[in-house]
């Protein structure tokens, strides 16, 4: 079997840590690729898999795990520099920063998601270092086609339709009331100042409201202090966690109509997401589709999202609520805005009125975007679109002070994003024979081989 390392942390706490759970579940049962992860694989990457699950790709684990140490010791000989006989899929954020640049394959394929749009001059410096490079939205290839002449292709990020599908409420929850959910660690892109702003103006009218957040972060620090356009910032807990109700009551709504759900697995994800009554996500920036709004979206959850950058790839007539009244958002020190959008409040207190009225049009929408959320990211189509160029492999002159081939400690994090800040449509059903993490595996065999 031919190894292929995923350079990054598979776990099913962020985006970029389900890919890499999906891809190395679906490569380990291949029966023609070893696949490598970028960091061991214990008990916590796996604690809410399914006990079938972890017995089938038990024997991939082992080996990836016992790989990974002999190329950390081969790394730390080597002084941080390695040559592999075969493909590694790097992780790529903001600035194409990665913890991997002095770690070459025999193919290199960088898997990209970026919001800062001063990525340009990064790109025009290091993207010919790689062989390819894989988006996640028609938004980063169309500026990365712009910047550099490395072969893009766009493979989307995709639910897992045997765990995120419509079923019944479980009855448990208090009926009279208007579950909004809310998901995304908190941080400027992700608009929860907005969320706060349109929740407190609609719950003055609607006492049976109630907001359903999922915006805790494992690294709380890069949170606090975050107050966007409200008047007073998130804070840390005694406990370490940020204090969602707290921020909530800090800026005029009452904590009791708010529920931290915290820190949960995605596998848990799904008995909550059913309990809702829409979703909204007024994302200023999405280097993605949003993939918490479409795990709303397959289990039949009506959604708003704003209608810009990334997510522009996701809405389709009649499958969600677009927010189309999309501001300019002024560039920051840190990082460049260009397409990215500011949600009008008002349009947003708007479509929760809309939803809230109207159960029928609940279940339109729902309906819907249940059947239009598992974007196509492999299939027949898509393997051809990502044949792998026959190009000779570039050799790295970027230095880079990591030196660990065990990219990411168990527990630890990277300063990448997913885990810190840092268009046409192409939205099509997923092939009636695969799985949307199928195809997604299938789309990055294609991306690798020739």
């Amino acid at each position: 079997m031919t190894p292929v390392l995923l350079a990054w942390q598979a776990s099913s706490l962020s985006g970029w840590g389900l890919v890499g759970l999906n891809v190395f579940f679906h490569w380990s049962v291949s029966g023609d690729i070893q696949p490598l992860a970028g960091s061991p694989i214990g008990p916590d990457e796996l604690a809410f898999v399914d006990p079938l699950r972890r017995h089938r790709i038990q024997a991939s684990v082992a080996q990836s795990n016992k790989t990974g140490e002999m190329l950390q010791a081969r790394m730390l000989a080597a002084n941080g520099r390695l040559k592999l006989d075969f493909p590694v899929v790097h992780a790529l954020g903001n600035g194409f920063r990665t913890v991997t640049a002095e770690l070459r394959g025999s193919n290199n394929v960088g898997r990209i998601v970026f919001e800062n749009t001063d990525t340009q001059i990064a790109a025009k410096r290091w993207a010919d270092e790689y062989d390819r490079l894989v988006c996640i939205s028609e938004w980063n290839a169309s500026l990365l086609k712009q910047w550099c002449t490395t072969d893009v292709v766009v493979t989307h990020e995709g639910i897992d339709p045997s765990v995120f599908f419509p079923a019944p409420r479980s009855g448990l929850m208090n009926p009279d009331n208007f579950y909004i959910f809310s998901g995304g660690k908190i941080e400027y892109r992700k608009g929860q100042d907005i969320v706060l702003l349109a929740f407190r103006e609609f719950s003055e009218k609607h006492p049976d409201a109630m907001l359903v957040t999922s915006w805790q972060n494992p690294w709380p620090e890069v949170s606090r202090g975050f107050k966007g356009r409200l008047e007073a910032p998130v804070e840390i807990g005694a406990d370490g966690r940020l204090q969602i109700c707290k921020w909530a009551s800090d800026n005029g709504i009452d904590r009791e109509r708010v529920i931290d759900i915290g820190l949960i697995s995605n596998q848990l994800m799904p008995a909550v997401l059913r309990e809702m009554d829409c979703a909204i996500f007024p994302s200023r920036c999405e280097g993605g589709t949003n993939l918490v709004g479409m795990e709303a979206m397959a289990c039949r959850v009506p959604v708003v999202f704003a209608n810009n950058t990334g997510v522009r790839d996701i809405i389709d007539d009649g499958n969600c609520i677009a927010l189309k009244r999309q501001s300019p958002v002024p560039r920051s020190e840190a990082s460049g805005t260009e397409d990215w959008g500011e949600s009008d409040v008002e349009e947003l207190v708007d479509a929760l009125e809309r939803l809230y009225a109207s159960p029928t049009l609940r279940e339109k929408i729902g309906a819907r975007g249940a059947g239009s959320c598992w974007i196509d990211s492999g299939g027949r189509g898509y393997d051809r679109a990502c044949s792998f160029p026959a190009t000779a492999h570039r050799a790295s002159t970027r230095n880079c002070a990591s030196t660990f081939f065990i990219l990411i400690p168990s527990g630890g994090h990277s300063s990448l994003d997913p885990l810190v800040p840092i268009p046409k449509r192409t939205v099509k059903r997923v092939w009636a024979d695969d799985s949307v993490p199928l195809a997604h595996a299938k789309g990055y065999r294609q991306a690798i081989f020739k």
